[in-house]
């Protein structure tokens, strides 16, 4: 059992290298995914199953996000998403990151009720989805009466330090009925910054690097780099170093 005082560390990963470098690093658990770069999908059936057998001690939480985009999901999209969640749950995921809004913006109650159930005894995280509802005050309390797990959110900003003030008041709101979990631009240097504003002691962060490209063949212009990848390079890779110096800077922070 995770002693109840320490910080977790959770590391937003793409492939079963980045599965390794967070087991090997202490990380609590991994949020298991493909197109960080667009925020996160679901990952194919076939990469759930070997993270799952791949991870030693590391829990593997899968993201339940069939497109880039809104969290505003049609009928068909919740039905797919909640297959993949049951399919998620069968490959032995420890836990799934979900989230719907309704059209006006607020959590959609009925639809994460049927995504909840459908992993039932999986933990189950609010994404930042959360981060974009239209009352995070109202969208919180919706989440405590759902039964999520936990919540990941930035407090609402692109930095975690801007959001600080945010997260505190939540992680006072949650009175241990839910984890808050604190991202947005967190690393090593800034993680006990944002543990002692806040009080959270879950951190999440996709501490990544860049992989530089080949060199263009003559006569083409044609590129398949990733998006946001440099100049120069193709595209991103789970950073070894970075997330082995987060969960260190997580264990002097306890």
């Amino acid at each position: 059992m995770t002693d109840a005082g320490a910080v977790r560390v959770e590391i937003g990963v793409e492939s079963l290298e980045g599965v390794r470098i967070a087991d090997a690093a202490g990380a609590t658990r991994v949020e298991l995914c493909t197109g960080l770069s667009v925020g996160g999908l679901t990952p194919n059936l076939a990469l759930i199953e070997a993270a799952v057998a791949a991870a030693s001690k590391v829990q593997v939480h899968v993201l339940i996000r069939p497109r880039p985009g809104d969290f505003r999901y049609s009928t068909d999209e919740v039905a797919i998403m909640r297959a993949d969640v049951a399919r998620a749950r069968q490959a032995g995921a420890h836990g799934v990151v979900i989230g719907v809004l309704d059209e006006h913006g607020h959590v959609a109650a009925d639809a994460n009720a049927e995504l909840i159930a459908a992993a039932e005894g999986m933990e189950v995280t609010c994404h930042r989805a959360f981060d974009v509802c239209a009352d995070p005050y109202e969208g919180f309390d919706q989440l405590l009466e759902s039964g999520f797990t936990r919540l990941l959110t930035s407090g609402r900003q692109v930095s975690v330090l801007d959001g600080a003030s945010l997260i505190t008041r939540l992680v006072t709101l949650a009175d241990g009925r839910i984890q808050v979990m604190a991202c947005g631009g967190l690393r090593a240097d800034n993680a006990r910054r944002v543990i002692e504003l806040t009080g959270v002691r879950d951190l999440h962060a996709a501490v990544r690097v860049p992989v530089p490209a080949l060199t263009q063949p003559d006569g083409t212009d044609v590129s398949f780099a990733e998006i946001g990848a440099p100049s120069g390079y193709d595209h991103f890779v789970t950073d070894a170093d970075g997330v082995a110096a987060l969960c260190e800077a997580a264990r002097l922070s306890v």
